[in-house]
């Protein structure tokens, strides 16, 4: 047997720390050994929940199956969490006692007993080291993430790539999330009001997931009921939380005219909103319009986050937060004002998406200089592998299947932006929870003109929507 043991004072109190690492799922944001976690027991963490990891061992994707054996919530000063798992060759008992040293810090005691059989067995003592080492950076992750932290400035390296440009959208996929420093979600919600569109799957389910276990309340904005309902059962069997915290909005943002309808409901049901969270989108493949006579692309990736954040902004108090989820792809597309909707160039759905984005980045900026007293962001998840990428990119999908990030890391980003209690400047893009450029090729900057002619364009064909 082989016996891990370390101890971390972490700046946070006994009962965060508990709720953190009580879900054990959480390892994946914490423990550079693990590359999936997954909770298989549905609800929230208790006694008999067993968790599905696939560890990184030399390459190689490991399984292991981890069951609760004891949980001990805060009492006294301590608190304690109790784990035991089995691999195909060895097995593990993991003890995590939990101390409070003073009201905002927190003593983590980790232990873990490993075992091994068969030939792996006879290897323990020449192991001892190469073990010692993964169990101190575990508990070095455990202890980072957390540790609320200011977002760090990109490096000279990390500038150069976005000049290049190939080397920043390598990036993009999952080795990006993986090379960030802290992966760690674990600011509560707790109070906090989240209305946030698209939560039935890909990127919006996973960040409802996550606010959810975070404590957030949430006010699910999307289509179909049987959507819904299926997407709020999810967010339950993941975060284990009571559903009087998860309200379900029906709105189809294509049909435009009815968004100002549903924020105003919306409002006046809530009239206190922390954070806007304008997540929906699609790619198409044909030109399509609304029955407005708007093309499909432009209005559910513009003009809906648009109607929906005009028509609530009025309504949001100090200190709230606004997110957009825009795209990588703008990088390599200007707007076209002689074009807007593809009337008259040859459809391309990847463009419509990345010129769509490159608008509401641009809104994005303005409402930040309008309302100083909100923080006002866009972030861009990278390649992540969603059902909307594996529709509308199939060829995409399919060759950078095995890059492309789950919706958990893309949707990353924008429970931070939600969650962090750092103060963040406004009207910036981010991605991996670092401020990037908003631009890269200069012909893609947003000239005056440019700006000039899509607040025309939506004096002509949004503001009329809002009255």
């Amino acid at each position: 047997m082989v016996t891990l043991e370390e101890k971390r004072v972490v700046p946070r109190s006994l009962e965060d720390v508990y709720r953190y690492l009580a879900d054990f799922s959480t390892i994946q944001q914490w423990d550079p050994g693990v590359y999936r976690a997954n909770k298989f027991t549905a609800g929230g963490p208790a006694v008999g929940t067993e968790y599905d990891l696939m560890l990184n061992s030399a390459g190689r994707r490991v399984p292991m199956r981890y069951v609760t054996e004891a949980l001990e919530p805060p009492a006294n000063g301590k608190a304690q969490i109790v784990l035991s798992g089995e691999g195909s060759s060895f097995g593990a008992y993991d003890v995590i006692s939990l101390a409070a040293r003073g009201d905002d810090q927190t003593e983590i005691h980790y232990k873990a007993d490993l075992t091994f059989s068969g030939g792996v067995a006879r290897m323990e003592s020449a192991l001892q080291p190469w073990l010692n080492g993964v169990g101190k950076k575990a508990v070095d992750g455990m202890a980072t993430a957390l540790t609320p932290a200011a977002p760090q400035p990109l490096s000279v390296k990390q500038r150069f790539n976005y000049r290049a440009i190939l080397p920043a959208a390598w990036s993009f996929t999952e080795r990006g999330y993986w090379n960030m420093p802290n992966r760690g979600l674990s600011e509560r919600m707790d109070g906090k009001v989240v209305l946030i569109t698209g939560p039935t799957a890909g990127l919006g389910l996973a960040a409802a997931c996550e606010m959810a276990r975070l404590g957030a309340t949430l006010l699910l904005l999307g289509r179909g009921q049987g959507k819904l309902a299926a997407a709020k059962q999810s967010i339950q069997d993941f975060a284990g939380v009571d559903g009087s915290r998860l309200h379900c909005y029906q709105a189809d943002l294509l049909e435009l005219p009815s968004i100002n309808v549903v924020a105003e409901n919306i409002a006046e049901q809530w009239p206190s909103i922390d954070v806007v969270i304008n997540n929906a989108g699609a790619l198409f493949a044909k030109r399509e319009t609304t029955a407005d006579g708007c093309e499909l692309g432009f209005a559910v990736n513009f003009m809906a986050p648009y109607l929906l954040t005009e028509a609530l902004l009025p309504r949001l108090t100090d200190g709230a937060r606004v997110i957009n989820v825009v795209s990588g792809g703008m990088y390599l597309q200007a707007l076209k004002p002689s074009d807007w909707q593809f009337e008259n160039e040859k459809y391309d759905g990847s463009k419509s998406y990345a010129r769509a984005k490159r608008a509401l980045m641009a809104y994005t900026q303005h409402w930040a200089e309008q309302r100083s007293d909100l923080c006002i962001s866009a972030m861009h998840p990278g390649w992540a592998a969603t059902p909307g990428v594996e529709k509308s990119l199939p060829g995409f999908n399919k060759k950078m299947q095995k890059r492309l990030r789950d919706s958990q890391m893309g949707a990353d980003t924008m429970v931070w932006l939600a969650s962090a209690s750092a103060q963040l400047p406004s009207g910036k893009l981010w991605f991996d929870r670092q401020q990037v450029p908003t631009e890269v090729i200069a012909k893609t900057r947003v000239t005056e003109k440019q700006w000039q002619r899509l607040q025309a364009f939506v004096a002509e064909h949004c503001a009329p929507l809002l009255k």
